[in-house]
């Protein structure tokens, strides 16, 4: 991992420094498992547009930070501010419907369906909702968003695929293609490469940055060549408090990063 960090950053191409207000901002955002401070106090904002990668050794705080964000865990004090509306404690479905979607450390689709299906229920959950009359075949515009969706993320070939017998680089990339079907403005990926072997990463690397176009992405990745080539600005948890902030360039050469890795 240090290895990585002190690698030559390649920078994206369409960073925008200083561009716009933040789409998401946390305040003095805690969270306490009984005596244990999981995250303790944390300020934190990301740009619209950017793409933020959130890094840190094993329990950070990290997948903690992204649990409160996606309303998996409701803080223990603290705010959370997306597109200046207070969301903190929002339910999971409620957080989804204001505009944020997550991915999962584990993959989290449904096996027995096939790929399209998947998209599809995602997509027809903010088109349409369910409705007990209508086939869903019915709405054409639910197939076509399934369809479009599953071309974004390079599926379009496995839509009648049962979505188990897909390699795990296109179950992750579906898993992306799911968030992405509920129309989000910021997406979370937990670890998006994870198991990956280097064909499928830079695939995906790929499918990021396309993605990325149209949206703010968040990032918890442990690969830091991953980082250090896609992210805009890097923020690093340590035992739950943020350690530094800054560019790739920057967090190579901060020596407290260095030196909490270095102990990992």
């Amino acid at each position: 991992m240090v290895d990585a960090l002190t690698r030559e950053a390649t920078f994206p191409g369409n960073a925008r420094e200083g561009a716009s207000s933040p789409v998401l901002r946390t305040e003095g955002l805690t969270i306490r498992f009984g005596g244990l401070m999981a995250l303790g106090g944390v300020d934190f904002e990301v740009r619209r547009g950017e793409i933020r990668a959130i890094i840190g050794p094993n329990g950070a705080g990290k997948s903690t930070f992204f649990n409160c964000l996606t309303g998996v865990l409701r803080p223990t004090s603290g705010r959370i501010l997306f597109n200046g509306e207070d969301v903190t404690g929002l339910s999971p479905d409620r957080i989804s419907r204001r505009g944020i979607a997550r991915s999962y450390q584990i993959t989290n689709i449904l096996p027995n369906a096939t790929a399209l299906e998947n998209v599809r229920i995602a997509a027809q959950s903010r088109r349409h909702g369910w409705n007990m009359v209508r086939h869903y075949r019915s709405f054409d515009d639910i197939i076509d968003k399934a369809l479009a969706v599953l071309e974004s993320v390079g599926l379009a070939d496995k839509a009648t695929e049962f979505a188990a017998n897909l390699s795990h680089g296109e179950q992750r990339n579906l898993e992306i293609g799911i968030a992405l079907a509920t129309e989000p403005q910021l997406l979370c990926l937990d670890e998006p490469t994870a198991g990956m072997s280097a064909r499928e990463t830079h695939e995906t690397v790929a499918l990021i940055r396309r993605i990325a176009k149209d949206l703010t992405i968040l990032i918890v990745e442990h690969d830091m060549q991953v980082v250090m080539e896609l992210c805009h600005r890097i923020t690093v948890l340590h035992y739950g408090n943020v350690l530094a902030e800054g560019t790739p360039a920057e967090i190579q050469q901060n020596p407290k990063v260095l030196e909490v890795y270095l102990k990992t």
